[in-house]
């Protein structure tokens, strides 16, 4: 909103306005604001939360028996706070006449909708069933659907339906009408692989910031036709913007931290897990970067796999590979303590980030 209003008129005067051309600069501040009115509403945010739910989130019974006794009585909903600095922050900082921009933030937007229809209905139920798995992944399609083609409009028409390689220099795949069906599994399977390892405090919180802060610099890459051409990445005109969104998230999931560190004031529910892997998975598609994504979101498809594996091979033998999936609480059952699990988990997910980072030079 500041850039539409104030970058123009300024370009011709110079000085401090003159700044906002910058996307480094404008991407900081969207960052820093969504800091700031994370940690100046969460207070008062958690405290509302509490007062609307006396009981906390419903603790599954199956699950690990401490969080019974240690998570009960904490207050859910708490990725409302995360999607209210991040809207509030891009609007404020991004170009708002960018389509990229509107297509990833109403696909986040979109996507924590379903995850608060989900976190109500189980408050109301007062058990750990919300919305009914068919009709919440029939919302995740359509959603995720209607990105995917928004996207491909805006794309030029040489990498439209196409999906890159990493570590390929010119070398897409040409998917034709069924890319939009790609980009759905993407961004739905992203969706729920964050929401599946969102289950101990802070866990998917600073694996989801660091995805957001390697496609921060991944979309303004993109975005540059010099960066892009040098580092032999496939230039998207527009989706530089998107280092925007990606600062913001930064931003709203830092201040989302602080009251989510262990032990954690408020859980972000569904309504901002499913809104972060959704976020990811379409600025992945939006700047080509889908199978780059799975590397840098790893942790988040290997805990979707345990919980794959666990659910396959029970059905067939009725024996368990895992002692519980996802796997963060099959190590919680085999004894680690939540903060061990926790940590080694953001290392890992620190490595697989630079990881992910090396294959825009290696090509």
């Amino acid at each position: 909103m500041l850039f539409n209003l104030l970058a123009a008129p300024s370009s011709s005067h110079g000085g401090l306005l003159n700044l906002l051309h910058y996307m480094t600069f404008r991407a900081g501040c969207a960052c820093l604001t969504a800091l700031v009115i994370s940690l100046l509403l969460g207070k008062p945010f958690i405290a509302q939360l509490k007062r609307i739910q006396r009981q906390g989130q419903p603790i599954r019974a199956l699950g690990p028996e401490r969080h019974i006794l240690e998570k009960a009585g904490t207050p859910t909903m708490g990725g409302g706070l995360i999607l209210f600095s991040l809207a509030c922050s891009t609007l404020l900082w991004a170009d708002l006449y960018d389509g990229f921009v509107w297509a990833v933030l109403l696909t986040t937007l979109g996507f924590g909708a379903i995850g608060f229809a989900d976190d109500y209905l189980k408050l109301a139920k007062g058990n750990s069933k919300g919305v009914s798995k068919k009709i919440r992944l029939g919302g995740e399609f359509l959603i995720s659907c209607l990105a995917g083609i928004a996207m491909e409009a805006l794309t030029p028409p040489d990498l439209r339906n196409a999906v890159a390689f990493p570590f390929a220099k010119t070398f897409v795949l040409h998917l034709g009408y069924i890319f939009p069906l790609f980009a759905m599994v993407t961004i739905t399977g992203f969706g729920n692989a964050v929401n599946l390892t969102d289950g101990l405090d802070g866990l998917a919180t600073v694996p989801s910031i660091i995805a957001a802060l390697v496609f921060a610099l991944i979309a303004y890459l993109v975005g540059n036709h010099v960066f892009a051409d040098y580092l032999q990445l496939h230039h998207v005109p527009g989706t530089g913007e998107l280092s925007i969104f990606c600062a913001a998230l930064i931003g709203a999931g830092l201040g989302f931290l602080w009251f989510n560190a262990p032990p954690a004031e408020v859980f972000m529910g569904d309504t901002g897990s499913l809104a972060l892997g959704g976020a990811l998975g379409a600025v992945a598609v939006a700047v080509k970067h889908e199978l780059v994504l799975c590397l840098v979101g790893g942790l988040f498809v290997v805990e979707t796999i345990s919980v794959i594996i666990q659910v396959f091979w029970f059905r067939r033998t009725g024996k368990r590979i895992f002692l519980m999936a996802p796997l963060h609480h099959h190590f919680e059952k085999k004894g680690w303590q939540e903060p061990k699990i926790v940590v080694r988990f953001w290392i890992i997910a620190i490595i697989l980030g630079l990881c992910g980072l090396a294959t825009l030079k290696l090509r």
